[in-house]
C-alpha cells in the first residue's frame, strides 16, 4: 500500500489510472457535499460501480454517503469501453470446464439479466447518457476458431442465451468487414460512462445521498454496530455498512491477490470517420491479444486492446506509441480501409481475475464491510450485478448466486 500526501497509510493503492485524452470526459461536476456524521451505507469510490450502488441503496430509503479522493467519474470510468454487454471474456464452454455446466450457465444468465435490468433502470430514470442499443459481434480468433465459435454459440443457445452464429460470408455481408465467422448478440447497448455515472449520482442525491470529495479514506475501525471511516484530513464518519468500490486502486488488505491489474490501450478517430456499416455493432475478437472496435454517435471509430501484464503507469505510457500503431494496423485490416487515422489515444489500468468474473461479497476480515470490484472485462455489467447481489446480502434477503462471485472463490 502507498502513502498519501498526509503520510498516513492509505486504505487503497494510489495509482495513475489513465493517460492521454479519452472520448468520454466527465464534464462539469456538482460541488461536493459536507461529510455526514452517520449513515446506513458508506461507499468508498466515485466511479460507475459506486454510482450504481449509491442510486440503488438511496432509492431503497437508505442513507448513503459516497466518498472518493477524486471528483466523480474522474478515474477509470472515463476510460471504459462504454459497451454494456452480456458476454464475458471467458467463453461459456471454458467456464463449464471450470465450474460445471449448471453453474456456468447460471452465471451467464445472471449477467444477462443484470444488463437487461440496468438498461430498464436507465430508461425509467431518464438519464441522459447517449444510451442506444448496439449489437456485439465476437469474431473468430486464436482462442476460438470458426468451428469452436459455432459450438460455443450452440451451447449458449441451449441455455437460453441470445446468440446467433454467422459464417464468414454472413458477417462480412451484414457488417461490411473482412470475412470472419462470428457470434452476434442483438440486446447489448452502449452509453457515455461518465454521463451515466454523474446521472446516477444525481438521482442518488435526489434521495438525500451525499457525495464528498476530495476525501481520502485511510482506515476502517469496526465497532459493535457501526464502522468508523477515518479520513486523511482527520474527519471521520460512522456507517452501519461499508462498501469498497475503488476500482483499480485495490484495498490490498481486503481484495485477494488473484484480482490483478493489467494495462490496456485505446485509440479514437475524429468524428465522422465511421462509415454506416461500421456503426452497426461493437466488434471484438476471440483472440489473445484481442481487438475491440465500436463507433460512437459522432461517428468516431474507437478501438482498443493489446493488453499487457503490467500495472506500471510509466511502462504503460512508454508503450503507447507502439500499441496505438498496432491497433491502427488491425483496424485497417478489419475494415479494409487505409484512410483511418488516430485523433486521440489513451491507456489505462484494467482489472482481471482467473475466471474473468468480478469480486462481489463480504470482506472476510472486517464485519459489515463489502466489496464490489468489476474485474474481468465487463465492468458496467458487473457493476449492475454487484448492486443486485449486495442489496440481497446487506438487506438479509440473500442471493443464490453470490457464492459464484465471492472474492474468496480462488482460496
Amino acid at each position: 500500500m502507498t502513502r498519501g500526501a498526509s503520510g498516513l497509510m492509505g486504505l487503497t493503492e494510489h495509482r495513475d489510472l489513465r493517460s492521454g485524452e479519452t472520448v468520454w470526459g466527465p464534464g462539469k461536476t456538482a460541488p461536493g457535499d459536507p461529510l455526514p456524521d452517520t449513515v446506513d451505507i458508506a461507499i468508498v469510490g466515485g466511479g460507475i460501480v459506486a454510482a450504481i450502488l449509491a442510486e440503488r441503496f438511496a432509492s431503497l430509503g437508505r442513507s448513503v454517503a459516497v466518498i472518493d479522493r477524486r471528483e466523480p467519474a474522474h478515474g477509470s470510468t472515463a476510460a471504459s469501453t462504454a459497451q454494456v454487454m452480456c458476454a464475458m471474456d471467458t467463453p461459456l464452454g471454458e467456464l463449464v470446464s471450470l465450474k460445471g455446466e449448471a453453474q456456468a450457465a447460471q452465471i451467464w444468465r445472471r449477467v444477462q439479466d443484470a444488463v437487461a435490468n440496468l438498461s430498464a433502470r436507465i430508461d425509467a430514470l431518464g438519464i441522459a447518457c447517449e444510451k442506444q442499443q448496439v449489437p456485439t459481434l465476437c469474431l473468430e480468433g486464436d482462442v476460438l476458431d470458426a468451428a469452436a465459435l459455432e459450438q460455443e454459440g450452440a451451447l449458449r443457445r441451449s441455455h437460453g442465451l441470445p446468440y446467433v452464429f454467422l459464417t464468414a460470408e454472413q458477417s462480412a455481408e451484414r457488417f461490411g468487414i473482412s470475412p470472419r465467422a462470428g457470434l452476434v448478440c442483438d440486446i447489448d447497448f452502449e452509453v457515455d460512462p461518465a454521463a451515466l455515472t454523474l446521472g446516477l449520482f444525481a438521482e442518488a442525491r435526489a434521495h438525500d445521498a451525499t457525495i464528498t470529495f476530495p476525501a481520502d479514506v485511510v482506515a476502517l475501525h469496526a465497532g459493535d454496530t457501526t464502522t468508523r471511516l477515518d479520513l486523511a484530513d482527520g474527519r471521520s464518519l460512522d456507517a452501519r455498512d461499508v462498501i469498497l468500490a475503488t476500482g483499480y486502486e485495490r484495498p490490498l488488505l481486503f481484495l485477494p491477490p488473484a484480482f490483478s491489474l493489467l494495462s490496456t490501450f485505446v485509440i479514437a478517430t475524429a468524428p465522422g470517420v465511421a462509415l454506416p456499416n461500421e456503426r452497426e455493432a461493437m466488434i471484438w475478437e476471440a483472440a489473445d491479444p484481442y481487438l475491440y472496435v465500436r463507433a460512437d454517435r459522432d461517428g468516431r471509430i474507437i478501438a482498443g486492446g493489446e493488453d499487457i501484464e503490467a500495472d506500471s503507469a510509466s511502462r504503460r505510457d512508454a508503450l503507447m506509441d507502439a500499441k496505438s500503431g498496432a491497433i491502427l494496423a488491425q483496424l485497417h485490416r478489419l475494415f479494409q480501409r487505409e484512410d483511418i487515422e488516430i485523433e486521440r489515444r489513451w491507456s489505462a489500468a484494467f482489472g482481471s481475475s482467473p475466471d474473468s468474473l468480478p469480486a462481489i461479497g463480504a470482506a472476510a476480515n472486517l464485519p459489515r464491510t463489502w466489496m464490489a470490484y468489476g474485474y474481468g472485462g465487463n465492468g458496467i455489467a458487473f457493476a449492475a450485478l454487484a448492486a443486485e447481489i449486495l442489496e440481497g446480502l446487506i438487506t438479509g434477503k440473500g442471493d443464490g448466486d453470490a457464492a459464484a462471485f465471492s472474492p474468496y472463490r480462488f482460496a
